[in-house]
């Protein structure tokens, strides 16, 4: 299987630089995966295209304004920070998943006249200019109320660091929440916006802790909700926390050379009771995004059922996958050459999926982040 295999053309004027003026508007495509056959509709027909007594799993997690700018100290160079994850709150490194919420700051009892607590957390993060970063590299961020304060302690894989940072105007969260950039995708090309804080997030997120949004779940409104809930769709959310390994390039022509990076997900025991219940009852679920198809399929027992709990997951979802959880995938349109759109493939098939694709194109669809969606589904 060769990368190049899972290539295709798209005019860059199809990128979506902007969400919809009003959520809930998208285009929707609609791929047959047995037959091929391909509709296009609006996203509000959704409650149609599905089944009464379809489940809906839906990924809750919460993006963070893990984008810090700043500037070198001394000197004063630009600086750049993508927060990845957090390592821990000490400095002494360890190997925690990001945690929803706040952190205990690691601070000293304040006394009369002496400085104020200091919460302090390791971070394992992206830095620019990377080349003149280097262990012992401090640099600081800082806005009206907040200043974050920051020591490279070393180099890792793939230009990474673990970044020291340091606050004493509150806790590390409520500072990086103050200071912080949305996260945008390389593709998009402009600088965030207030709006964006609102427009890359979705309606159902709670857990705190992706620094990309599972996008499929852009698209959904209270009223889109309400008539699924009518339609008698069963819902249900787990927590992916996206990591930058969605935009991880794959760097090798055969496919299964390519590593995903870890991502941490929590299935709760109330949602596995609701999947587990559809599975046995031989009712449909349907994955929001590529992100729950992981997860699910993740999180699934030599048995066919869910394991309920946080876990973590490298799964490479290629042509070749049996699924064995989900049924029908929605789905935004993702890069070229990507482990998503392999994920994709492996669900409706290689040809099938790159027809819609060119067929987007010439319907002129949005495409990535901030543009249209696809539901996958049997006829």
């Amino acid at each position: 299987m060769r990368l190049s295999e899972f290539d295709f053309d798209l005019p860059p004027e199809l990128i979506a630089q902007e969400p919809p003026p009003q959520r809930g508007t998208s285009r929707l495509l609609t791929l047959d995966r047995e037959t091929g056959a391909i509709g296009d509709r609006r996203f509000a027909d959704l409650p149609d295209l599905l089944r009464p007594g379809d489940l809906l799993v839906i990924n809750d997690t919460r993006v963070f304004a893990a984008r810090l700018i700043g500037r070198r100290l001394p000197g004063g160079g630009a600086v750049e920070c993508l927060l990845l994850r957090r390592l821990g709150t000490t400095g002494s490194g360890g190997d925690s998943p990001p945690i929803d919420g706040d952190s205990p700051p690691v601070s000293s009892s304040p006394v009369s006249g002496a400085e104020p607590p200091v919460s302090e957390e390791t971070w394992e993060a992206l830095v620019h200019p990377g080349q003149r970063l280097k262990a012992g590299s401090r640099v600081q961020f800082e806005g009206a109320a907040h200043v974050i304060r920051g020591e490279v302690l070393d180099r890792r894989f793939h230009g990474r660091r673990a970044v020291r940072l340091t606050s004493a105007t509150g806790t590390i969260t409520q500072a990086i929440d103050a200071i912080g950039h949305v996260p945008l995708p390389p593709y998009v090309k402009r600088s965030d916006e207030s709006s964006d804080r609102e427009r890359y997030q979705t309606m159902f997120a709670r857990a705190r802790g992706s620094v990309a949004a599972p996008t499929a779940g852009l698209h959904f409104t209270p009223e889109l909700i309400a008539a699924l809930d009518a339609r008698g769709i069963e819902r249900t959310s787990i927590t992916l926390h996206v990591g930058y390994g969605t935009f991880k390039p794959i760097r090798t022509d055969d496919v299964m050379q390519h590593e995903m990076d870890e991502e941490h997900y929590d299935v709760p025991s109330a949602a596995a009771d609701v999947i587990n219940r559809a599975l046995r009852e031989g009712r449909r679920i349907v994955a929001t995004g590529t992100t729950t198809t992981r997860a699910l399929e993740s999180a699934v027992s030599n048995e066919g059922l869910i394991v309920p709990g946080p876990s973590a997951t490298r799964l490479f979802i290629v042509p070749g996958h049996r699924f064995r959880v989900v049924a029908a995938l929605m789905t935004n349109f993702h890069l070229p050459r990507s482990s998503l759109l392999l994920l994709v493939s492996a669900f409706a098939g290689r040809d099938r999926v790159l027809a819609a694709y060119r067929h987007a194109v010439r319907e002129r669809y949005r495409f990535y982040s901030y543009g249209d969606a696809m539901l996958v589904q049997g006829a």
